[in-house]
């Protein structure tokens, strides 16, 4: 039991490069939330006070609380939770329920102004404070329907934002720092809060339920003890009602604005530049740039997500991906004059000074934030540096890149933070490299299919030359990741 393990402190330490991590943002990721509030939002932890019982169920737009403790403290059974989730699903079949849980898309200082509204009312404050206490939310969504367009999948978009409110945008509690996704036809998956937890931790969580999953529970269980689960209920204010079509519309807009697509690339694995002691990391880095300046025809600002859980409480560093070497290696591959592999080889000695340098607190782009966040605090002057335009472009990071590694076939994904702006997920095994690649549709300039197609050719580009030119990189072999 992964939350057993959490509260008794028995989970297992994770190493990176035989060094111990920082396991905090495990205790801190089950029965936690983020509040509205009027200039930040509150991040509230309830297990280590209150130690919750209950987990919220999201069904048809509706909210359920299901006790998955007996009193005794031992958990409920697979086959009583099964018992349960259809008690629910019997229950909810209305559909003329408001759709509370699509205020949570708000714009924070907007879901602050109705948030405050809302709990106002006796009745929704004891609702709210059950989805924000329990342990975690589970949304049974309605299918989706397949899509056949080139590099797309219908999964990661149902899991990311639940396919607009004629789907099940609304089956969800965004606040939630887990929410768990589990489709009619078999669709599942979780979403974190990214203000509580990162991806690393949800990996190893999302590793340990898949294979959890190949051992399922044989037991006939009593279900005649079970309590009921209980419905949340909302009293909604005609103000609060008109908050929630402002969420639907904003909702379905950036629905239908993302484009996020899949591809699996099956030419090769990590085995092919690990055979030429190059790092696949960091040779997949090279290759999205070098797929991003054969489009666009310039280079970019690129950053590469870092755990710092080398630190205590350690949380996510900045890679600078894109550098002078890097820019040098993606304007001379596609001149037949040039020393191409030299380049490639510079530019990854280089990805990898700089990935050390980062997971290790001799951050850029982090000393920088924090020097700019503690002038705003203390109403210091803001240095010149900081209107340079050199620095702002700089750190105005066209590709956001993220390594995800899990260890079953899973997707991880996320949505581009700036309008002009691609997101790259991806992950590594020996005989394939998956991305997960998404951008907004609004932003003309960017096209995520033709840079899907370009970043395969680019790979098999790649890997000809290294065959080409097969002399081995020893000054980094170990570095390897």
């Amino acid at each position: 039991d992964f939350k057993t393990m959490i509260e008794d402190e028995t989970l297992p330490v994770q190493y990176m490069r035989g060094e111990p991590l920082c396991m905090m943002q495990y205790f801190r990721a089950l029965s936690s939330c983020r509040v509205p509030g009027q200039k930040t939002d509150s991040l509230v932890f309830h297990a280590k006070n209150s130690n919750p019982r209950h987990i919220t169920v999201a069904q048809n737009s509706q909210f359920f609380t299901v006790e998955v403790y007996h009193s005794d403290g031992t958990p409920i059974t697979a086959d009583q939770l099964c018992v349960q989730l259809e008690r629910i699903c019997n229950s909810s079949l209305e559909t003329n329920t408001e759709h509370v849980g699509i205020l949570t898309t708000l714009h924070r200082d907007t879901w602050y102004k109705y948030y405050n509204k809302l709990v106002q009312d006796p009745s929704n404050k004891k609702s709210v404070s059950a989805i924000e206490r329990s342990i975690c939310v589970l949304c049974l969504d309605k299918a989706m329907p397949r899509t056949y367009e080139k590099y797309s999948r219908f999964e990661p978009v149902q899991v990311l934002h639940g396919g607009g409110t004629q789907w099940n945008s609304a089956n969800r509690w965004f606040d939630k720092s887990l929410q768990f996704i589990v489709g009619e036809d078999g669709t599942c998956g979780f979403t974190m809060l990214h203000a509580i937890i990162d991806g690393t931790p949800c990996m190893a969580l999302s590793d340990y339920i898949t294979s959890s999953m190949k051992k399922p529970q044989m037991m006939e269980s009593p279900v005649a003890l079970l309590p009921m689960p209980q419905k949340l209920h909302f009293n909604i204010t005609p103000d609060i009602k008109t908050a929630i079509e402002e969420a639907k519309q904003s909702v379905d807009k950036h629905a239908q604005d993302l484009d996020l697509r899949v591809l699996v690339f099956n030419h090769f694995g990590k085995q092919i530049p690990k055979a030429h002691q190059i790092s696949p990391d960091a040779f997949i880095q090279m290759a999205i740039q070098l797929a991003y300046y054969r489009i666009h025809q310039q280079c970019c600002a690129s950053y590469e997500a870092a755990s710092m859980r080398l630190f205590r409480k350690g949380r996510l560093g900045v890679i600078l991906s894109t550098s002078s070497a890097s820019a040098a290696f993606v304007k001379s591959f596609d001149d037949p004059k040039k020393q191409k592999r030299n380049l490639l080889e510079n530019a990854i000695k280089v990805h990898m000074w700089n990935t050390n340098m980062e997971i290790r607190g001799r951050t850029t782009f982090g000393h920088f934030l924090g020097l700019k966040v503690q002038a705003i605090e203390n109403n210091i002057p803001m240095p010149d540096i900081y209107t340079d335009t050199s620095l702002n472009k700089a750190f105005n990071f066209l590709l956001s890149t993220s390594q995800v590694a899990f260890k079953a076939a899973c997707l991880g994904s996320a949505v581009p933070e700036k309008l002009n702006s691609y997101d790259f997920c991806y992950s590594v095994t020996s005989d394939n490299f998956t991305f997960v690649v998404s951008a907004w549709k609004s932003c003309k300039e960017n096209n995520v299919v033709r840079l899907i197609q370009t970043l395969e050719d680019t790979l098999v580009d790649m890997k000809m030359l290294l065959e080409e030119t097969n002399h081995p990189l020893k000054s980094i072999c170990d570095c390897l990741v």
